[in-house]
């Protein structure tokens, strides 16, 4: 059974990493080339279904994760991170900074791809913790639950857009309706699951993490870093480019706007690569240049960021081709069949089988987008559903226990220097809070509306 062989290449993995210490890349490679085997791949599409997994997710990735690593060291170097960590620290209070950090990555969540606003935040939440002086994970959860909700629930997202736009559903009920349920869902997951699993896992809140996001620089007096203005612009420059491009073609596909040439420049600075190359250029001048800081140690310091960043990256990639080899071996179909004829609430079923598609597939995009594809026979068949409910419903689904065939495990584990054990019960367990709070949310809008 393709499930039994996906639980059999997963135990391999932990076995393969934590028990014979080897080098993650490898033990990717490894177990994906197995997996594929077990799931019937042939021998001569093997190598190809790998190579294509690697490809497509560092084809999205590298580019943004290079670009957003030089920027994050460059703003790190030059004391402009410390800058923004400590203004934050100075309004909210210390007691009140993870309210800070859910505020902050919920806005540059909503306009950025969730690596793309990980790679950016991460420097600001080392910072902030490294002042503070407490664990990087304390900060870092209410960040990625707030990164994660956004991803999973709101427009212009790649899953909530895709899936509503299958589903004929209102993007903008699905994004007002996804802002209400995401409130209590990143307040529990992001506020109270941190006091919870601090007692499950206590080893993960003693780890400082890596130095990938802060390299080696030292806490400086305020009077040498940049001001909190330029700091806080450099930082979120490709969030508000990003961010402008959705809005302007909104407002384009509201008014039904004819393409124009125009439209085509903001196509083309929206683009996530596009917009963390002008921020990198910018954070140069703004972070470098305007400082005086000689171009050489600007070079340098884009070097090392992206030499730190080098294992990572093929890690990830490791993640992308274990993910393809299950959905080349047909693990996403045979779930579907297990669904024939089922007869449940639309709502629910979405949620259950975007889940089980996470799990099995890895990507929460190709999990949502999966999920339309099978619930869209039953919405036919079930006149009056709420489609926006059903919608975030395949969002939050698609959330549930990221794990070792999903790329952002990897990056978590690297960033924040934990063993799996430690990812497991920090990352993966918040993934499944937020994704069953997400449902009942959802379950109660449901009541409502």
């Amino acid at each position: 059974m393709p499930l039994l062989m996906v639980l059999i290449g997963v135990i391999l993995l932990i076995f393969l990493i934590s028990y014979l210490k080897l080098n993650t890349f490898i033990a990717l490679m490894i177990v994906s080339v197995v997996t594929a085997l077990f799931l019937g791949i042939p021998l001569d599409k093997v190598v190809a279904t790998v190579e294509t997994g690697m490809g497509d997710t560092l084809g999205h990735i590298a580019v943004i994760f290079g670009l957003g690593a030089m920027l994050g060291r460059l703003l790190t170097d030059a004391g402009g991170a410390q800058r923004i960590a400590m203004t934050l620290i100075d309004k909210f209070g210390e007691k009140r900074i993870q309210w800070a950090v859910i505020v902050a990555s919920f806005v540059v969540g909503i306009a950025m791809f969730f690596e793309v606003g990980l790679v950016l935040l991460l420097p600001i939440i080392f910072s902030i913790a490294r002042a503070l002086k407490i664990k990087p994970i304390n900060l870092g959860i209410p960040m990625l639950a707030a990164l994660l909700v956004t991803h999973g629930f709101l427009p212009p997202h790649p899953g909530p857009t895709v899936i509503a736009a299958s589903y004929h559903a209102n993007l903008g009920m699905v994004l007002m309706y996804g802002i209400i349920a995401a409130i209590p869902t990143v307040i529990i997951s992001g506020i109270i699951f941190v006091k919870v699993d601090r007692k499950i896992i206590p080893s993960a809140f003693a780890k400082d993490g890596s130095d990938l996001a802060l390299g080696n620089s030292a806490i400086r007096s305020l009077d040498e870093t940049p001001g909190f203005g330029i700091s806080f612009l450099t930082a979120l420059l490709p969030v508000i480019i990003l961010m402008g491009a959705t809005i302007i073609n909104l407002i384009r596909d509201l008014m039904k706007v004819k393409d124009a040439g125009i439209f085509k420049v903001v196509d083309f600075l929206g683009n996530a690569d596009i917009a963390m190359l002008i921020a990198l250029l910018f954070a140069m001048y703004t972070m470098g240049i305007q400082r005086k800081i000689p171009l050489k140690h600007i070079a340098n310091s884009c070097s090392s960021a992206a030499a730190a960043i080098g294992m990572m990256l093929l890690i990830i990639g490791g993640g992308g081709a274990f993910k393809q080899v299950l959905i080349d071996g047909g693990v996403g179909k045979y779930i579907a069949s297990l669904f024939n004829g089922v007869d449940i609430s639309p709502v629910l079923l979405a949620w259950i089988i975007a889940a089980i598609l996470r799990v099995a597939l890895g990507s929460a995009t190709v999990a949502a987008i999966s999920t339309a594809g099978l619930v869209l026979p039953m919405l036919a068949a079930t006149p009056g559903v709420n489609l926006a409910l059903v919608t975030l419903a395949t969002g939050a689904g698609s959330t549930f226990c990221s794990h070792v065939n999903d790329a952002s495990f990897w990056i978590i584990k690297e960033y924040f220097d934990f063993d799996m054990k430690e990812t497991f019960l920090t990352w993966s367990l918040m993934s499944t809070v937020l994704s069953v709070v997400g449902l009942i949310s959802i379950m109660v809008l449901d009541i409502f509306v």
